[in-house]
């Protein structure tokens, strides 16, 4: 354990110093990258004995605020810690403590920026919870410790994000194929009677199945639409698990007078949707190739103009009111 987490350390620390000094003109870092260098560093450095390699944010701030701009600062370096040992090593060993972490703290108090903070709370709430955890982590149970909590409290959120994943009711933009999430912002967009629009976003898995589809049941009670249509186009993967949760959800919507539509599916979620059960009990004349296809559909079914039939209509109409 003490040596993964001296690992883990490293390369994090690494990675946050390279890419917090980076300038704006010179690429990022890739971690992959680094994390290869640093093996081959230390592998090669424990032949020889030496202490673990790795990127520091003190030592960093105190290059960059020398000038450093190259690798040949970490030659000169080199040079002058290979010099301080062979020459002032004797003298060196009276220095106190307090002084070396001095230096570190005034450099470091460069890496504080509260400004950035504030404008990741502006930006979003929940990456502002991780870094403030994050830094009180670090700063009462320590570097390691800290890291370790922030890293544990951004997976259980990414959890939380996986088990709920977004679903909306969505309607068009009048005059246009474009269809959005309802809002007071755009109070005129098209609906139509008994016909439901909802949008999944993320992957359907067997820990948000039975809850998405608890969602969509809430919704089509209180539509009662005779056809839901589910469009697809943001689902990136569709688990087993999920699809017998689909083919219950149709076969409880049947029983309730609604037919299930599918639009805007991804070439990999289709080709599981027609391998499974569920392909062949929904047929293909209830998939779409996106929602305006199966809008236009049930347009056609209910009586009601396309958008093709009221773009002809007035173009007939403009030259007779001329």
């Amino acid at each position: 354990p003490p040596a993964v987490g001296i690992a883990l350390m490293s390369f994090t620390e690494s990675i946050a110093a390279a890419r917090a000094f980076a300038e704006r003109d010179e690429p990022l870092p890739e971690p992959n990258r680094e994390l290869f260098a640093l093996g081959v560093a230390n592998a090669a450095g424990g032949l020889l004995g030496a202490m673990p390699a790795g990127g520091g944010t003190s030592q960093t701030a105190i290059n960059r605020l020398a000038g450093a701009r190259s690798q040949a600062a970490e030659l000169v370096t080199a040079a002058s810690t290979l010099a301080t040992l062979l020459l002032l090593a004797p003298s060196t060993r009276w220095m106190p403590q307090a002084a070396l972490a001095a230096v570190v703290i005034r450099y470091s108090l460069e890496l504080i920026q509260p400004k950035q903070f504030l404008a990741i709370r502006r930006v979003r709430t929940t990456e502002f919870r991780w870094s403030v955890i994050a830094f009180a982590g670090v700063i009462l149970l320590g570097t390691l410790q800290g890291i370790v909590v922030a890293v544990i409290d951004s997976l259980l959120s990414l959890a939380q994000q996986a088990y709920s994943p977004p679903l909306y009711t969505v309607a068009r933009k009048r005059g246009t194929a474009v269809f959005r999430p309802i809002g007071p912002d755009h109070p005129d967009d098209e609906s139509w009677p008994g016909l439901l629009l909802l949008r999944i976003e993320g992957r359907l898995f067997f820990a948000n199945a039975q809850r998405v589809a608890d969602q969509i049941w809430a919704q089509q009670q209180r539509t009662r639409g005779q056809v839901l249509v589910i469009d697809c186009r943001a689902v990136i993967d569709v688990e087993y698990t999920a699809i017998k949760v689909l083919e219950q959800m149709d076969d409880k919507l049947r029983r309730d007078g609604c037919e299930l539509w599918l639009a805007g599916m991804t070439r990999g979620v289709f080709e599981v949707i027609e391998r499974s059960g569920i392909g062949a009990q929904i047929g293909h004349e209830r998939m779409f190739l996106n929602l305006q296809a199966a809008v236009e559909t049930y347009e056609r079914r209910s009586g009601h103009e396309t958008i093709e039939e009221r773009a002809t209509g007035q173009e007939r109409e403009a030259p007779h009111q001329a």
